[in-house]
């Protein structure tokens, strides 16, 4: 099988602060680093390193080559990634000494995504395919319904959260991953309960509380593994993409939660995003160590 991601590609710009800035404060950064970020980008690189097929739908500016490259690089399909003339995206990473963050992003040719780019990708794809979509490019809810037409499996990040934008897009959702904010703010959107929430499948990632899965009658938990975090940016594409190559890999539900967990453990002790996530053999080492077997 294959994962199809429409997804974002950025530059990330990290800046290492002694503490997030507040309103009107100015900051000297301690560090600065450059690399390559976007939900889209991290999770395409993820479900590579768990050992997936990916096939990336995605824009960037000329200036981006470099991103698309390295995508390319790592093992990531880049052939349906169009080069446009606009800025490529970028976000601003800011990151206190205790590993929290706040981020800025420019969307930029992530929301110049083009319907007949993306109807000649999911032309490749066949049905049971994996299609994973989150919200930092334009026509989600399209590929979502196209992607659902054609028997794909779709599994959809409803973040940066709009309540307004998850709801469309939901009818054509297998599985709806969302942290626990982004679920209370989706239940009450909707006026239901985080349990009735009208998917089939809800994965609710909790940081370091784990992670719950809800289909119909089953709720499974699984715990996070507990390390000393450095930067926490991206860690929740780096749970999805590994979870979701997991699936792809046959693995069960609660298996591939713990393979995401481990992901996640591993690339939060890590300075960055797309450069902290891990590859497979260091997860199933970590595995090893911490579960035996």
């Amino acid at each position: 099988m294959a994962i199809f991601n429409l997804g974002s590609i950025n530059a990330d710009y990290f800046y290492g602060l002694d503490h997030l800035p507040a309103a009107g404060e100015t900051l000297a950064a301690d560090d600065f680093i450059v690399g390559l970020g976007g939900k889209g980008a991290n999770q395409s690189i993820a479900a590579v390193f768990g050992g997936a097929k990916v096939i990336h739908m995605g824009a960037i500016g000329t200036d981006g080559i470099w991103a698309r490259d390295r995508l390319g690089e790592i093992g990531v399909d880049v052939e349906h990634v169009a080069v446009l003339e606009m800025p490529t995206g970028h976000a601003i990473i800011n990151v206190d000494r205790e590993g929290e963050n706040s981020i800025v992003i420019f969307s930029s040719a992530n929301v110049a995504q083009d319907e007949e780019r993306i109807r000649a990708a999911l032309d490749l794809a066949r049905k049971d395919d994996v299609c994973i979509l989150q919200n930092e490019t334009n026509l989600v809810r399209f590929t979502a319904e196209l992607a659902h037409q054609k028997g794909m499996r779709v599994i959809y990040s409803a973040a940066p959260f709009d309540a307004d934008h998850a709801a469309g897009v939901l009818p054509f959702v297998d599985l709806l991953v969302v942290n626990e904010v982004e679920a209370a703010q989706l239940s009450q959107a909707l006026g239901v309960g985080a349990d009735k929430l009208p998917v089939p499948e809800v994965l609710i990632t909790k940081g370091g509380d784990g992670a719950e899965y809800r289909a119909g009658a089953t709720e499974i938990s699984v715990a996070a593994f507990e390390v000393q975090p450095v930067d926490t940016t991206g860690a929740g594409d780096t749970y999805l993409g590994f979870f979701v190559a997991g699936i792809d890999a046959g693995i069960d539900i609660k298996g591939a939660m713990t393979f995401a967990a481990a992901a996640a453990a591993i690339q939060v002790t890590r300075q960055g995003t797309a450069e902290a996530i891990p590859k497979l053999d260091e997860v199933e080492e970590f595995l090893e160590q911490r579960l035996g077997g």
